[in-house]
């Protein structure tokens, strides 16, 4: 690439790995040692592939005094005072069980994952049956060693959210979980610091009902961006990266800048700090190119499951939508409201934090293509989504409107007759959008005028596209609601924010007949 490019850590949840290998750090040891000199029982909750497991190898490493491994770090000085009186840490991850099939068998798996440890330790246990009586044990052995011991556990909840789809299972394993995380209450004389990650927020009456002495840090400013990459990281650290990649794609360094913003950016977690997705982050820069890497890491089954058996409505229901500052506590995840859900599943994030009230809305173009794609595969089954979504895009672009109601035809037509519960206007409008973002086309619906707003608004360099849906439920007064929807386009002005851009305006309305399933031009 002509210039000197640190290796991008793709897959890479390892400090040491990392450090070792020199490739590529954003330093975020700053924020863990705010965390650190603080000592105390902490939770934090993001999305998968946000980074929760790298932030944990760096805290085992810092109390560690592993010093070799934070020279130029923030951080360095810290451990290397710690590297005089080094900590033992637990550290164990639950994404990394064996498979278990019932509540008795993840407790042995989880037994047998301490006894590993202990193994690795070089410590001399006595026998236990069941996961939290190895865990006092395994505790009170390195405190016996060398002081007060630090616990890190990674994904805490992947057992439960293993069992998403079958309540009763997830109960049996939650209750597993409870005792096994009590026991760190128990033994609190015994820690110097506690952390634990997961995807979902704790309830007060779930796994952690007894450790009333843990502090929930998901949704503190103090710590909004100790994972992620925020505007300025990305563009110190990546700048070679940035720089490279425009001149790759063909655009310059600010245009690059801006598209990078639409696609990955916007996700928060405390109502202030916007932040990138690491995982996405580092596979476009290694690509060279915009893709749904969100979608591409494989749709976590969790949220299949919870798609499946939950009223969820369509994609659009959930934008800009207002709940309580508490809202993601209220329910254990499997019987969570969706729009609880999909936040703690990382499709959805803080828009607006104002008082008790907090806004949600998607955060990015990759997440709102993501979730489309969802729809159509999994509760539409739309085939051939993406070619579909492809040729809508390009007969929207000549402004052929004949071609673009025959390919929506096309869509409704494969979607199976049950699956048509709630017909009404949104339906078809959210349907239209889905198929034109599961084929990572930028659509925008409902956008605001001073008078109103379209149903679905299309913006290429050359044209615009104004679409206005219409619903009939049985197939009656098809002229006259395609005469009210000219008559609303014109008078509400929705192609007007246009007219000086020298772009072609086509606008058109489509009128769908919920008796047949059919558009009509």
């Amino acid at each position: 690439m002509g210039r000197d490019l640190k290796t991008l850590p793709i897959g890479v949840q390892s400090f040491d790995v990392l450090r070792c290998a020199g490739q590529l750090y954003v330093d975020k040891t700053a924020r863990l040692q705010e965390l650190v000199t603080t000592p105390g029982r902490y939770f934090l909750s993001r999305p998968r592939r946000f980074g929760k497991s790298l932030t944990l190898s760096t805290l085992a490493a810092m109390f560690e005094g592993r010093v070799d491994l934070f020279e130029g770090l923030a951080a360095e000085e810290w451990t290397a005072r710690q590297a005089e009186r080094p900590a033992s840490v637990l550290r164990f991850d639950m994404s990394a069980l064996r498979a278990y099939s019932s509540a008795e068998a993840l407790d042995r798996s989880i037994a047998k994952g301490l006894e590993d440890f202990a193994d690795e330790m070089d410590l001399t246990l006595p026998h236990e049956d069941s996961c939290d009586g190895m865990l006092i044990q395994t505790i009170r052995a390195l405190h016996k060693r060398s002081g007060p011991v630090v616990v890190l556990i990674d994904e805490y909840d992947k057992p439960i959210l293993d069992n998403i789809g079958d309540i009763e299972m997830a109960d049996a394993m939650r209750r597993v979980l409870r005792s096994f995380y009590t026991v760190l209450k128990g033994c609190d004389r015994y820690l110097r610091f506690v952390m634990l990650t997961g995807i979902s927020k704790f309830s007060k009456t779930g796994v952690f009902s007894a450790m009333n002495n843990l502090r929930d840090i998901s949704m503190s400013e103090s710590y909004g961006d100790i994972v992620g990459y925020t505007q300025s990281e990305l563009e110190t650290d990546f700048a070679g990266w940035i720089e490279s990649a425009a001149e790759q794609m063909g655009l310059e360094p600010d245009q690059l800048l801006k598209e990078m913003k639409d696609h990955y950016d916007g996700f928060c977690f405390d109502g202030k700090t916007r932040l990138y997705d690491p995982f996405s982050m580092l596979n476009f820069f290694a690509d060279g190119k915009f893709s749904n890497h969100w979608y591409r890491s494989g749709s976590p089954s969790f949220v299949v499951e919870y798609m499946r058996r939950h009223a969820i409505q369509d994609p659009e229901a959930y934008r800009h939508i207002e709940v309580d500052q508490d809202f993601a506590d209220a329910h254990e995840i499997e019987r969570a409201r969706p729009e609880s859900f999909l936040y703690q599943a990382g499709y959805l994030t803080i828009e607006e934090w104002e008082g008790r009230t907090i806004t949600l809305d998607y955060p990015n173009r990759e997440v709102l293509d993501s979730i489309s794609r969802m729809w159509l595969e999994l509760v539409y089954r739309v085939e051939g989504y993406v070619t579909l979504g492809s040729k809508l895009w390009g007969a929207l672009r000549d402004g052929d409107m004949e071609e673009t109601v025959r390919l929506y035809d096309v869509a409704l037509a494969g979607i199976p007759y049950e699956d048509f519960t709630k017909q009404d206007e949104s339906l078809y409008r959210s349907l239209f959008l889905m198929l034109l973002r599961g084929a990572g086309v930028e659509a925008y619906g409902e956008v605001h005028t001073s008078l109103g707003r379209s149903d679905v608004l299309v913006v290429f360099s050359d044209r615009v596209v104004v679409l206005e849906l219409k619903f009939t439920k049985d197939g009656s007064k098809i002229d006259e609601l395609r005469e009210e929807g000219e008559r609303q386009i014109e008078a509400r002005g929705y192609a007007k924010p246009f007219d000086a851009d020298q772009r072609v305006v086509t606008s058109a309305v489509i009128v769908v007949d919920g008796a047949r399933h059919q558009a009509l031009l």
